[in-house]
């Protein structure tokens, strides 16, 4: 059965949106920690971080809706967030309340695989990554390794990025660990195209857009996203 990973802003809401998109079949929920400059983000994101700081949702109050949302759910829930925010905080003092509060694991999309080894986290890999630094990463991941599928920042796109087939291609020629995809799906059709390559696919620009209406919304959406995930191909790399 192929993963399906849901990405959610922290806010008042989060908890119940978290527990509608596990209801309709999310596997893991990834919670962002609003940061001012979010590099990797494109606008659907960017947006709904700057509401999240306009709401007060600095990192005390972030890892206070984690713990909300771990109350009422069972999935992985993996803070997503930037370097900047965690050394504010302090690298292993973020860590150790992030765990406290219910988190598994941790990605930080701008620290790069050779910076503080001792950080527990999910690694990212993009189609420029050399096969070194694919090997790197999944040597430190986290479980997993995080295939970002295009050269960009997030955000839905009209079609899955071409570059996702050789980039799981050359990650199978380096680790067995599970390859999720993530950055511009958004439709079931795209995760489903994505799925049938990788062993999962991360949503979130869309997910935060259809969040916006509330969790019966959310449900449904995951719940097509997840259909489309289980019927899937299996295509050979």
């Amino acid at each position: 059965m192929k993963t399906l990973a849901i990405y959610l802003m922290c806010g008042a809401a989060t908890p119940k949106l978290a527990e509608a998109a596990v209801e309709g079949g999310a596997d893991i929920v990834e919670l962002g920690f609003p940061f001012s400059d979010p590099l990797a983000d494109g606008p659907v994101i960017r947006r709904a971080g700057e509401r999240a700081l306009d709401e007060g949702m600095r990192t005390a109050a972030c890892l206070e809706c984690l713990a909300a949302t771990r109350r009422r759910v069972e999935v992985p829930l993996i803070p997503m967030t930037y370097a900047s925010l965690l050394e504010a905080y302090g690298y292993d003092r973020f860590a150790t309340a992030a765990a406290e509060a219910g988190a598994t694991s941790l990605i930080v999309a701008d620290l790069p695989v050779d910076a503080e080894p001792g950080l527990r986290r999910v690694q990212l890999v993009a189609p420029t990554s050399t096969d070194e630094r694919i090997a790197l990463a999944a040597e430190r991941t986290d479980g997993w390794l995080y295939l970002v599928t295009v050269t960009g920042t997030t955000g839905a796109r009209g079609d899955l990025s071409p570059a996702l087939r050789t980039l799981v291609e050359r990650a199978r020629d380096l680790t067995g660990l599970p390859l999720y995809a993530g950055f511009g799906i958004s439709t079931p059709e795209q995760a489903a195209a994505a799925a049938a390559i990788a062993d999962g696919v991360v949503v979130g620009s869309r997910a935060v857009e259809v969040a916006a209406d509330g969790p019966a919304a959310l449900r449904e959406y995951v719940a097509s996203l997840r259909e489309a995930v289980d019927s899937a191909p299996l295509v050979s790399s």
